[in-house]
């Protein structure tokens, strides 16, 4: 987009006219969001090793409530709670894949320990955004889809304005929602179902998540392609050689613990293509910021230039109105002195200069790229893992080396304390990067945004800790009823270099075909994404990009391409948020004892077969289209 095209956006709420935004009100319902979301999708993250999406759900929820509650109608204090809710979402998907390794380990670790551990990672996380801010934001207006942002920014539009366009979106979220109690909450089919090819000796899947065909849906059939691509080429390609190279194997080959012969295709997948996956997503990382590193130093400038002007001014539009650059760097030497001279967890040294020094070097590279990966694909697909999981290597390597905490038993657990920070931070700058993005599009002012999501942080911090203890107390982290999955894996990795045992072959196999995807001149994150994540995910996003694209082909003739694809966003919006609100509901059921999927249990197998979800699949992305096709198009919808 050239400066031309972007002197024509307007945001919705314009320069000229003022609402209210930051108040007691909208603080107090913000920091209740925050804790909220992030205490649901710890427990979620725990269990299942996945998060639900924060900032759709929190958007419907901020509208209705003050609404209904206050009798106020201002979007711009809307978008302030529905973004502190969405940090909440973003430090508990840092939090599960690092710190509950550290209890696994049998050391014990309190709430305080786990809260300055996400308050410092957090405050880092939306400190790096800022510098960059008006590059990946204004600048990459319509280059960046910001998928997420877009159907928040769409909710909180059409809630302001009423009409048939909220209708839409509440459509979509009793479809979505529906969808996700059936399957997710009864139990009536999988939501991973899998067809095995054993001429190939794997499989390929689809997940039955109504969501991911919203999320297709808005990030169009591009994305969705070159992520498919990547999970054919794990799945198709990786995968069979691994099987045929190992089919008579009898003893377990690092770093798997079984036979390659007696593993299926997803346990290939977790043991040795995450491995691959992470490396793909580092060297891509890596390419990224490279890449950019013009335009970092350009947008550190224009960071300079409007903290200038607002000395001298006094008077800017609110829109450019952002946290001052010395509170960047202020805050960035705060955390490192913490991390250096304050031990984290008591009776465990420091971490030490290098090692603090390397979490913000790390913390702000992955920043850039976790933002990026949101404008691309959505926090929701952000491979905050995979990016943990280079974190992680680089951090024990150096602690090894420098020899940090004396023994191996030390030295893993401050590997783990110095990548959760870093996963935390990583995490949060691509949350926030998606609440400044709808800011952006709504007319909100950033630096309310900015201080606002602070405040969430620190008292999600300390209920996410105390939560995490909780689960540890009723159910044992690790055990099968909360296995951690990830936290699992990065224990393994901790373990793995102080013991010099770690498949560093996988990793560089994954760097090596991340350089062969960028000489191709093809997009490196999306296809190391879509060989990272589970082929489920990728295919049915695959399916809403389809979907789109056939709604384009249809009312390209009568020139009502643009209005139709607006609606289509709305109902993949509210599709989104349903299956997030029902999860949060889910989740809160199974804590209380409920859980209702013994229900599709005892109806017998159907409910385990792959065709009987296909079907649900079919279902919903019919719903899908007939919806989008029938009746009025967005604009008509929300303007007659």
């Amino acid at each position: 987009m050239n400066s031309g095209e972007q002197k024509q956006f307007k945001p919705f709420v314009p320069m000229d006219v003022n609402l209210p935004e930051a108040n007691l009100v909208t603080l107090i319902m913000g920091i209740i969001f925050t804790m909220v979301f992030a205490v649901a999708n710890v427990y979620l993250g725990l269990k299942t090793g996945l998060t639900i999406a924060a900032a759709i759900p929190g958007s419907i929820l901020a509208s209705g409530l003050l609404k209904a509650l206050f009798k106020k109608n201002s979007i711009l204090e809307a978008n302030l709670v529905a973004s502190m809710g969405a940090v909440g979402e973003s430090i508990a998907s840092g939090i599960i894949y690092t710190l509950p390794a550290i209890i696994i380990w049998g050391q014990h670790l309190s709430a305080f320990s786990i809260g300055l551990m996400t308050v410092i990672g957090g405050l880092l996380g939306i400190m790096f955004v800022v510098p960059f801010r008006e590059y990946l934001i204004v600048e990459e207006h319509g280059k960046l889809i910001f998928p997420e942002s877009v159907a928040v920014a769409e909710i909180l539009k059409n809630a302001n304005e009423g009409g048939d366009g909220l209708k839409v979106v509440i459509r979509g979220m009793f479809a979505g929602g529906l969808f996700k109690f059936i399957g997710g909450g009864l139990g009536i089919f999988n939501e991973d179902p899998m067809w095995f090819v054993s001429k190939l000796s794997t499989g390929f899947g689809m997940s039955a998540v109504a969501s991911l065909i919203g999320v297709g849906f808005i990030v169009g059939l591009e994305v969705a392609i070159f992520m498919f691509a990547g999970a054919i080429l794990a799945w198709f390609g990786f995968i069979p050689i691994i099987k045929f190279i190992g089919a008579n194997s009898h003893v377990a080959i690092f770093p798997g613990t079984i036979p390659i012969s007696q593993m299926t295709p997803i346990q290939v997948w977790s043991y040795y293509l995450r491995y691959i996956g992470a490396g793909a997503v580092a060297a891509g990382g890596f390419i990224s910021l490279i890449r950019s590193i013009p335009a970092i130093i350009n947008s550190f400038r224009e960071a300079i230039k409007g903290l200038k002007a607002e000395k001298v001014t006094g008077n800017i539009e609110r829109q450019y109105v952002d946290t001052p650059l010395t509170w960047v760097i202020a805050i960035a030497i705060a955390g490192f002195i913490v991390a250096w001279v304050l031990p984290i967890i008591p009776g465990l040294p420091s971490l030490g200069p290098i090692v603090s020094f390397l979490i913000i070097l790390l913390a702000f590279f992955f920043g850039v790229v976790s933002a990026r990966m949101c404008g691309t694909v959505g926090a929701s697909n952000n491979p905050v893992s995979g990016m943990t999981i280079a974190c992680l290597l680089v951090i024990a390597t150096v602690i090894k080396i420098t020899g940090v905490g004396g023994g191996p038993d030390t030295a893993k657990v401050l590997a783990i304390i110095a990548a959760g920070i870093a996963a935390i931070s990583i995490s949060v700058s691509g949350g926030s990067s998606q609440s400044l993005k709808h800011t952006y599009l709504i007319g909100g002012t950033p630096k309310k945004i900015e201080w606002a999501m602070y405040l969430g942080i620190v008292f999600a911090a300390f209920s996410s800790g105390e939560v995490i203890l909780m689960l540890n107390k009723a159910f044992v982290l690790g055990s099968d009823k909360a296995p951690a999955p990830q936290a699992g894996l990065m224990r393994m990795l901790s373990e793995g270099v102080m013991t010099g045992n770690i498949p560093w072959t996988l990793v560089l196999i994954g760097v090596v075909l991340g350089i062969v995807i960028f000489l191709l001149k093809l997009p490196v994150l999306a296809i190391a994404l879509g060989f990272y994540l589970p082929l489920g995910l990728s295919t049915t996003i695959l399916v809403g990009a389809i979907i789109r694209t056939i709604v384009e082909k249809k009312f390209a003739k009568v020139k009502e391409t643009k209005g139709r694809v607006e609606k289509g966003i709305l109902l993949s919006s509210g599709i989104v948020a349903g299956d997030a609100l029902i999860g949060i509901l889910i989740a809160g059921l199974i804590t209380a004892g409920k859980d209702l999927s013994y229900i599709g249990h005892n109806l017998g197998g159907i409910t385990r077969n792959p065709w009987f979800a296909l079907l649900f699949i079919i279902l919903i992305s019919i719903y899908v289209y007939i919806e989008i096709c029938s009746g009025k198009s967005s604009k008509e919808e929300m303007y007659e």
